[in-house]
């Protein structure tokens, strides 16, 4: 299906949940939809089968296209020597353009290992709650000196678009105004 892409451009991108919403903003500018999805590469599947997306990546840096159904590291690669070579210009200027035009997306990810399954359930279960009530949005923090104010909070649930199934409890995202997040799964 790569030929589809030269042919028709590119379709449209998807991304995890959890994932940076950097190709969202460029999604949004170039005017292709963009899929959030849970965690899975069958959600990246029914997009690609149906043709409505020709790029995918999720938090583990699995990235791919509709050229082949899996996470494919040797693929990355090669885009990115394809893009050195087609735009003549460094790894740096590249982003450096992309930071300038974009603005600067940051991701990471903390994993939690070896903790007490019952004290995480409870702290689920209270976020999930909070996220019914939305009695945490307009509530501000701070740390380090900057102030977070909270914009949404919810329990992600997706509709897949092809099958319509649907995938409940997929993670609590609590989004501030200044655009940053905070998932937990």
């Amino acid at each position: 299906m790569s030929h589809l892409i030269q042919k028709n451009g590119l379709v449209g991108v998807a991304r995890s949940m959890p994932t940076s919403g950097a190709v969202d903003i460029v999604a949004k500018e170039a005017g292709i939809p963009c899929f959030v999805t849970p965690t899975g590469w069958k959600f990246f599947g029914n997009l690609m089968d149906a043709g409505k997306m020709s790029l995918c990546g999720e938090e583990s840096f699995g990235t791919s296209s509709d050229h082949i159904r899996e996470k494919d590291g040797v693929w990355a690669a090669l885009c990115w020597l394809s893009i050195l070579a087609g735009k003549k210009q460094t790894v740096e200027e590249i982003l450096k353009g992309h930071w300038s035009k974009y603005g600067r997306n940051y991701f990471t990810r903390y994993d939690y290992e070896q903790v007490a399954s019952e004290g995480a359930n409870q702290m689920m279960e209270k976020l999930r709650k909070m996220a019914d009530t939305q009695e945490l949005i307009g509530q501000e923090y701070s740390a380090e000196g900057k102030t977070f104010k909270i914009k949404s909070h919810d329990d992600f649930c997706y509709t897949d678009p092809i099958d319509q199934s649907v995938s409940k409890k997929q993670g609590i995202r609590i989004n501030f105004e200044d655009g940053s997040r905070l998932v937990f799964r």
